[in-house]
């Protein structure tokens, strides 16, 4: 990303009266949000808010989904989900969805590049130490915490730009969530913009520039990082925390 770009806030993902539906159930209501590039965004909510569903809305992974997605500039509402991956979106889904049977480096390696700039496999063992240890132990074999490293390192290898991260500190002992904060604010610094599913709210809060609540299917506040602490009745009522 150019300074230019980082300075001026140019928004990368652009969503606008997005519903989506799973056969007959309307599970989104005309969502709008906004990503600037460089941005770490989060979605938080209840669960059953909806928030996952705007990821996979986004990359139109959804039954039916209508409304606006651009990135980039690009409507992407009516391409398939491939093409969309491949315009440099990826998404790490809760349930990571790595290839047990292969190993680190297979896992690895497998995706196809999305665009110029993919993570080398030095970078990326450089940034996950564990996973240059265990590169040819089958994915199977890795921690919780090993996995959720290699679903994100599979990620940065394809070239992708927005990352799409949902609950990624998703039972994971404290010392393995203090690491992937560190591995999200080593991506900010290198010019990543990401999108936040997180139910751990102390993880979040001091990575995100911005925070946007989901309830039943619409966005019903966005609190910018600086106003946190005078939100914090509001985030209680919303999250139960």
């Amino acid at each position: 990303m150019t300074e230019g770009a980082r300075a001026n806030g140019e928004a990368m993902l652009e969503v606008k009266g997005l519903h989506a539906f799973y056969g007959e159930s309307h599970i989104l209501h005309g969502v709008d949000l906004t990503v600037r590039e460089g941005e770490v965004v989060t979605l938080m909510g209840r669960n059953g808010a909806g928030r996952t569903t705007i990821l996979r809305a986004i990359l139109g992974i959804v039954g039916k989904r209508t409304g606006s997605v651009r990135f980039r500039g690009r409507e992407v509402i009516d391409a398939a989900p491939h093409a969309i991956a491949r315009l440099g979106i990826g998404y790490c889904p809760e349930e990571r969805g790595i290839f047990t049977s292969l190993n680190v480096e297979e896992n690895l390696t497998l995706p196809p590049r999305s665009g110029a700039g993919g993570m080398s496999r030095d970078e990326i063992y450089a940034m996950f130490p564990n996973l240059a240890e265990r590169r040819k132990s089958p994915g199977g074999r890795l921690s919780g915490g090993e996995q959720q490293m290699l679903a994100v390192a599979r990620i940065l290898h394809t070239g992708a730009r927005l990352l799409l991260l949902d609950e990624m500190t998703e039972g994971l002992a404290p010392v393995i969530v203090g690491d992937l904060a560190d591995t999200i604010v080593k991506l900010k610094e290198k010019g990543f913009t990401m999108v936040l599913v997180e139910q751990n709210f102390p993880f979040v809060t001091p990575l995100a520039d911005r925070h946007y609540i989901i309830e039943h299917g619409h966005v019903v506040e966005m609190i910018p990082k600086q106003a946190l602490n005078a939100n914090i009745e509001k985030l209680n009522r919303y999250l139960g925390i």
